[in-house]
């Protein structure tokens, strides 16, 4: 495990990486999402690499009806599925504005609210790593 860490800290001394500059993301976590995401300019929106992930839900729908509660999607890349909860998890503890997100959605219901509240926050996620990729920007905590 220590080679590959120092492999994995030797490439990143190569790259500059935009996701290093969340903070609770580190190069293991930067490593493995950029390694299964491949090139960011292959996805059209942040919707498009939620749905490669898995991060999505089904949808229950008939004439004017929608189901308001469904499934996450089972198919995906679920080795980036994984490094996007991990790396969300990471996140909420050290970034403010994620961990009064995950607040807010883990109240929000009464059932599996940690796994609801994390998968949530994976996709807010998503969209920030999609644009910092993206547009090849370093994270930037907003004020307050």
């Amino acid at each position: 495990v220590k080679v590959l860490d120092k492999a994995i800290e030797h490439q990143f001394e190569i790259l500059p990486n935009t996701l290093t500059s969340i903070p609770g993301i580190g190069k293991v976590y930067s490593a493995g999402i950029i390694a299964e995401l491949g090139d960011i300019r292959r996805f059209n929106s942040q919707a498009s690499v939620a749905k490669f992930a898995g991060l999505v839900w089904t949808q229950h729908q008939s004439g004017e009806f929608e189901a308001e509660h469904s499934r996450m999607i089972k198919s995906g890349n679920r080795y980036l599925r994984y490094y996007l909860l991990e790396a969300a998890n990471s996140v909420r503890r050290c970034d403010s504005e994620f961990r009064r997100y995950y607040d807010l959605k883990y109240h929000e219901v009464n059932k599996y609210q940690h796994k609801r509240a994390l998968a949530l926050t994976a996709r807010k996620l998503v969209r920030l790593v999609f644009r910092l990729l993206k547009d090849n920007r370093l994270y930037l905590p907003p004020d307050g």
